[in-house]
């Protein structure tokens, strides 16, 4: 059973206050819950344990699919694969952050991998700031948390330039790089997420600015805006979807990584994985890994099971079958056209009100901060986000 403590709730103008607008949900009904999850300090360090030994499993993983040339399987878009091989073969395509999905971790049970959102994660707001807001608003503040993503990330921009551990230096090395940082309009989340992470990229030491991404000007000599050539730039846009949508900025850009013109974050190798299908990938290389649940580009037989899409987001065509392949539950959405996986279903951990929730755990050169969707069978667009403390 989730053990859940009860708390204020942080006010509306307080959320907006700090630039979180996006607090309240298309019902009506508040996105932040006003309730913490409970945790031990085993269990918090259990999550950190297996962040680290995913992403190492993942860049093995990485290295066996570029070795053996098989990006179809993870339903990689063509136009991608140069970008993708030469940013894998040069140390200084740093990667900034991502977050693993895990089910369990909580009342004993085991920790298993949902997937990887690798490139564009969302809830980073909500784990890097909220989490912290939530304690102090309601008089915590001693309580602890395992939540050191802001600081995190700082250190992994850093690493940008040091490229390895040490970054007490980074004053000795950091020669006037300036990072631009672009969202697409429209979406106040992304914008004001990516404006957060400019924030902690200026803090760390760099010259930032921001532009939306159709302010940018890109050719083979770099990217520009307002007049500046930027020697990084960071994009809250998914890979496949430029691959997809944009694709002469997918060829400009594949020049601009070639010809050493820029570096983009996240790096163009985070799609491999982003695709749901390296999690086959990784069942082959790593068979009955305790933190891994069967996966198979076939439906699995004999046991209750998960259909996902290599690219799909928030839940979308997320398909649930029982042992006999008769449906259980499903929710459409717009990524039908991606590659299928199929994963072994498990239980997440429950509330005693039935409520079901999914760890997120942030990850900036190693696991750093945890927060909970709750929500039900299908964790989607319109499940809570839940913080917690560690007692």
């Amino acid at each position: 059973m989730v053990k859940l403590k009860k708390i204020e709730p942080l006010s509306s103008e307080y959320l907006e206050s700090i630039g979180f607008k996006w607090h309240t949900d298309n019902d009506g009904s508040p996105y932040v819950a006003d309730e913490l999850v409970v945790l031990s300090e085993d269990e918090a360090n259990a999550y950190y344990e297996a962040a680290n030994e995913l992403y190492d499993m993942y860049v093995e993983a990485a290295q066996y699919v570029i070795k053996n040339n098989l990006f179809h399987q993870l339903n990689i878009p063509f136009n991608l694969v140069d970008i993708i091989k030469k940013s894998w073969e040069n140390d200084v395509h740093w990667h900034i952050y991502s977050r693993f999905d895990f089910a369990g971790g909580i009342d004993g049970k085991p920790i298993k991998l949902l997937e990887f959102n690798a490139d564009t994660p969302t809830a980073l707001f909500e784990t890097a700031i909220l989490q912290w807001a939530m304690l102090k608003y309601n008089g915590l503040n001693e309580a602890k948390q395992f939540n050191n993503v802001y600081e995190a990330i700082k250190d992994n921009f850093k690493r940008t330039v040091t490229l390895h551990k040490d970054i007490s230096n980074f004053d000795e090395w950091y020669e006037g790089w300036k990072i631009l940082f672009s969202s697409i309009k429209g979406s106040i989340e992304d914008e004001n997420t990516t404006k957060l992470l400019q924030v902690m990229a200026s803090e760390a030491g760099f010259e930032t600015d921001f532009c939306y991404v159709d302010e940018v000007g890109f050719s083979d000599e770099g990217i520009f805006c307002n007049e500046k050539n930027f020697e990084f730039w960071f994009k809250l846009i998914p890979w496949e979807d430029i691959a997809i949508e944009e694709p002469q900025l997918a060829a400009i850009l594949t020049n601009i990584v070639k010809n050493q013109k820029a570096i983009i974050f996240n790096p163009p190798y985070t799609l491999l994985f982003q695709s749901k299908g390296m999690m086959k990938i990784l069942w082959d290389l790593f068979p009955e890994h305790p933190l891994l649940l069967t996966t198979s580009f076939e439906p699995l037989k004999g046991k209750k099971f998960v259909e996902k899409r290599c690219f799909g987001r928030e839940g979308e065509n997320v398909v649930i079958y029982d042992e006999n392949g008769k449906l259980i539950e499903k929710k459409d959405g717009e990524y039908g056209n991606f590659k299928p996986i199929y994963q072994e279903f498990i239980e997440l951990p429950k509330d005693k009100r039935g409520r079901v929730y999914q760890a997120g755990v942030f990850f900036a050169y190693e696991g750093c901060g945890v927060g909970f969707r709750r929500g039900e069978l299908i964790i989607d667009n319109m499940s809570k986000f839940v913080g917690h403390l560690i007692e």
